[in-house]
């Protein structure tokens, strides 16, 4: 069992700290507190940008720490009243980006500063932008990585050694970093261990000083890089694969969850062992598989989520589909249909399209789904990517 440290109440600004100027090289942002029960991804921020103007060394770009919830993180709660996390919803950031949102509740005020802050990022720095979420989990785990799936994101966290979690946009409805991935820029989480975990802070400030470098923002030499490297890679325990989530056990509002005790992160489980009872139901695995994020407080609505190892061949089949842009066939196609004339959204009739299977859909890069009766909205990350952006950076 890892050692319980952090405080359950911290006060902070909203900005934690910022370095550098993006005028001449990328711009870094990373979030920490988005939920107030995960304070370790603050305290990590605080401690690295303490120790870079200590070392006073070369920021090519720019650096940006930013708080997530300052109202659930002085509470010790997940949120207040609506989890942030959930609230980048297209319907609703619409309304925000025309300047006709108005808050309701201290959540929404806290998504509305996140944004009018990083809004003056934007403008205030050249770019390529990258964000990043700091978090932690109700359950010990190993550090490892969710990525929404776009062949950009996928590029970058090719280099950090630690697990990949593919397709989770697919299964929550607005997080931020989604709403920022949507909108063409290189975007993923990392979670960094249970919530009060001592290693979770060491592993968030890890994951930052390989940022910097692998961004190009600071030089790996001067932070010994190699060392925040395998760092990471003993925590991962060797465990560096592609995932993919495939299921998720939600939780109703009304519900009552409890999960049974014992599960981490990418812990086998077999067909038929109980995982959790929910409304006084046992809650059996239906098949052999791997949990992930099983849920162990009091908080949201996902109660844990089943994954499998996603194979090199199918990755890499991916990468050539997207590439060909072989989904711009599909209206073709009976059954499949453009969305609107922005061409960024096709419909899908699924009493004709039934060929459209799961499978292929996450080939061609379409994981963002809404239903509406018989028919599925779909849309692929790829024709939004901002690759021009990063076409000149050493990782790419």
């Amino acid at each position: 069992m890892e050692k319980q440290f952090i405080p359950k109440n911290i006060e902070i600004e909203r900005l934690i700290g910022s370095l550098g100027s993006g005028k001449n090289g990328p711009c870094c942002i990373f979030f920490g507190g988005v939920h107030g029960n995960e304070p370790s991804g603050v305290i990590a921020l605080e401690e690295v940008f303490e120790q870079l103007k200590k070392l006073d060394i070369l920021i090519n770009g720019s650096i940006y720490g930013i708080g997530g919830n300052l109202a659930a993180l002085k509470e010790g709660k997940r949120y207040t009243v609506t989890d942030l996390n959930r609230l980048w919803t297209e319907k609703r950031m619409r309304a925000v980006e025309e300047e006709q949102y108005l808050a309701e509740n201290q959540d929404e005020v806290e998504l509305l500063a996140i944004y009018n802050l990083v809004e003056e990022i934007l403008e205030k720095e050249d770019g390529p932008f990258y964000f990043f979420d700091l978090h932690t989990t109700s359950s010990e785990t190993i550090p490892f990585i969710t990525v929404n799936d776009s062949l950009l994101n996928r590029k970058f966290t090719e280099l950090y050694p630690l697990p990949l979690v593919l397709g989770i946009e697919e299964y929550l409805d607005g997080p931020m970093l989604s709403y920022y991935n949507e909108k063409g820029y290189v975007s993923f989480g990392f979670e960094g261990g249970e919530h009060n975990s001592l290693d979770a802070i060491e592993n968030h400030k890890a994951f930052v000083y390989l940022t910097l470098v692998f961004s190009g923002i600071i030089e790996g030499s001067e932070i010994d890089s190699s060392d925040y490297f395998q760092h990471l890679a003993d925590q991962a325990k060797g465990v560096e694969h592609f995932y993919e989530i495939y299921h998720r056990f939600e939780i109703e509002d009304e519900g009552s969850f409890k999960m049974n005790f014992g599960f981490e992160n990418f812990q086998k489980i077999k067909k038929g062992e109980q995982l959790a009872v929910y409304n006084s139901e046992k809650v059996e695995a239906e098949h052999n598989s791997i949990i992930f994020m099983p849920l162990y407080q009091s908080s949201g609505n996902d109660g844990f989520f089943l994954i499998k190892q996603t194979k090199t061949f199918f990755l890499r089949l991916s990468t050539w589909i997207r590439k060909l842009k072989i989904d711009r066939l599909l209206p073709i196609l009976p059954g499949v249909y453009w969305y609107d004339s922005k061409k960024e959204k096709m419909l899908v009739d699924l009493r004709i399209a039934r060929f459209l299977a799961k499978p292929l859909l996450h080939l061609m890069g379409y994981r963002t789904r809404q239903y509406e009766n018989d028919v599925l909205i779909i849309k692929n990350r790829e024709s939004s990517s901002r690759k021009s952006d990063y076409k000149k950076e050493k990782w790419y």
